[in-house]
């Protein structure tokens, strides 16, 4: 086997896992929703303590996926976790308990989040290593968000046409996504190569919370609070405008196949302008995305909002990291850590407002408008990280 055709299968390998992981068992979600709250039915405030449970899951999960247990064992728990997701997915099918959602995406959200740090420690060293061919596997590794993303949209709709409408789907489409969770674990078992090297452990001294690094987490945070509000309930505000079946699976179509080749495109400008002015940038055009998701008319917001969420939220997630382990580079691995939980803070605390004030407002309208003036101040934050950064 050549090193790049190697190179490229390692990729696909962490394609496959993040597209399991991320796509279907943190994102799925999203096109599933508004058939739950038609069919069972839920209420706005239900279905962001739904999603909020996933995401304080994927929080407790980062954590405990950073504290050093799963050392020598992480293609073995990560595979675990992939399976966990697959079994989770087919367990909101057998349910219509609110608290049992809450629950089964609480661990669904753990199981992600382990996959996810577990499996990318093992793909994203090639990255690192493979020279110039590294970045296909990083491209390709951070791509399987996207493409799973995409891959459930089209599910739900084939799943939705199919059963009738969206209402009668909701159960069949998380079988549906079970099966093809299943699927990528036999896969993923098959191509993900085993840790080779021995992995540095040391104990990093603590933090020193310079201006720049308080600047870069705190908008790191407020765009957890930001995105997630689009992110969870793009289908069901396409939904509530009665965009159609069709306009639904597409916003969320086209957020999957732009978060799939999203670092693809902004790399030569990260390249010219650095990533600072880049994570910047990613944020501005974040927020008038998230902005013309309710200002437009209901078909225009959902495509032009999905399109935009689609081109950053990854870009966005990379790219801060990144910053955080330059500006600290005796402690990265700490300032992954506070920043992963300042980011998980702020996705939890985003469903539960938005669905508070849904419920309150009778739309969606009033937390998007929130969660605008949230990721206008990231924007300020990070150009004030930017100046300070080259």
């Amino acid at each position: 086997m050549t090193p790049r055709l190697n190179l490229r299968l390692v990729g696909l390998s962490g394609a496959i896992a993040m597209a399991a992981a991320m796509g279907f068992g943190r994102f799925f979600y999203t096109p599933v929703l508004p058939g739950m709250i038609g069919g069972i039915p839920i209420s706005s405030a239900d279905a962001g303590y739904i999603a909020a449970g996933n995401f304080a899951g994927y929080l407790a999960g980062a954590i405990l996926a950073g504290q050093g247990w799963a050392a020598g064992r992480e293609r073995t728990i990560g595979l675990a976790a992939l399976m966990a997701t697959a079994i989770l997915l087919a367990a909101m099918a057998l349910t219509t308990s609110v608290p049992a959602f809450v629950v089964i995406r609480f661990l669904a959200g753990l199981a992600s989040a382990l996959a996810m740090i577990l499996i990318s420690s093992i793909v994203l060293p090639y990255a690192r290593q493979g020279g110039k061919q590294g970045h296909v596997v990083n491209f390709l590794h951070f791509g399987g968000v996207g493409a799973g993303i995409a891959l459930s949209s089209a599910l739900a709709l084939g799943v939705n046409m199919s059963a009738g409408d969206a209402a009668h789907g909701w159960r069949i489409n998380w079988l549906a996504g079970a099966a093809i969770a299943f699927i990528a674990v036999f896969l993923v078992h098959w191509m993900l190569p085993r840790p080779h090297g021995v992995t540095e452990r040391r104990v990093e001294p603590p933090l020193t919370w310079k201006l720049p690094l308080v600047l870069l987490t705190t908008s790191y945070g407020l765009f957890g609070f930001g995105y997630v509000i689009t992110a969870t309930f793009l289908v069901t505000i396409a939904r509530q405008g009665d965009a159609g079946p069709i306009i639904e699976f597409l916003a969320w179509f086209i957020t999957g196949c732009a978060a799939a080749v999203s670092l693809l495109a902004w790399h030569p400008l990260a390249i010219r302008i650095g990533l600072a002015r880049s994570y910047t940038a990613a944020m501005a055009v974040l927020a008038v995305g998230v902005l013309c998701s309710v200002l437009l008319p209901s078909t225009a917001g959902a495509l032009f909002g999905g399109l935009l969420l689609g081109a950053t939220f990854m870009v966005i997630t990379a790219y801060g990291l990144q910053l955080g382990g330059k500006l600290v580079p005796e402690s990265p691995r700490r300032a992954l850590a506070s920043m992963t939980a300042a980011f998980g803070v702020g996705q939890i605390l985003g469903p539960l407002v938005a669905g508070w004030a849904a419920q309150k407002s009778g739309s969606f309208a009033l937390p998007t408008l929130i969660a605008t003036g949230v990721l206008v101040v990231c924007v300020v934050l990070a150009a004030l990280v930017a100046r300070r950064v080259r």
